[in-house]
């Protein structure tokens, strides 16, 4: 079966995002106050074939404990769906 994942990496609410802040300061300067606490991380699509949405979800998160997500740093979190 194909599943197809998407993944949403993020830095951790605890540490500084630099690009975040540059882009909450630019959007004061672009009349956009409003805009606060913006956050920038990754966002991951993949492929994966797998006999059910379990096994894909178990090697969806291997891949992101592994090498996609740095979790000192980042947290993540996914959704697997099965494709046609």
């Amino acid at each position: 079966m194909k599943f197809k994942a998407h993944i949403n990496i993020m830095p951790l609410k605890e540490l500084l995002d630099p690009q975040g802040k540059a882009v909450t300061s630019s959007m004061t300067n672009l009349g956009l106050p409003e805009i606060e606490n913006v956050r920038i991380g990754k966002h991951i699509h993949m492929d994966i074939t797998a006999d059910s949405a379990e096994a894909a979800s178990a090697k969806v998160d291997e891949a992101c404990r592994k090498l996609l997500a740095n979790q000192i740093m980042e947290s993540y979190d996914f959704t697997v769906v099965e494709i046609a």
